[in-house]
């Protein structure tokens, strides 16, 4: 599914005009990311949780050179299913 997809979906079900539901998910989209940013995690219940997990500094090879590198420590977004999610995935 894509966005376009997504947000026509979002509209039909509430019975509200594209532009209207547009604005709504790309508001829960900002919502989400500004808590991430923030370092904040979001829990949405019944749904899944959104954190934010720290990547330690590990050893890598570069592929084209096959020469020893380090990747450096960073950041990533994280999602993980809530039970209510994972039970209607697993029906």
């Amino acid at each position: 599914m894509t966005k376009t997809t997504l947000i026509e979906k979002v509209a039909d079900k509430a019975g509200i005009k594209k532009a209207e539901a547009e604005k709504a998910v790309n508001a829960v989209f900002a919502s989400i990311q500004e808590a991430l940013v923030a370092g904040e995690e979001v829990q949405v219940t019944g749904f899944g949780s959104f954190k934010v997990k720290d990547r330690a500094e590990r050893p890598g090879v570069n592929p084209k050179t096959g020469e020893k590198i380090t990747i450096k420590a960073s950041k990533a977004p994280a999602f993980s299913a809530g039970k209510t999610l994972h039970d209607a995935v697993n029906a």
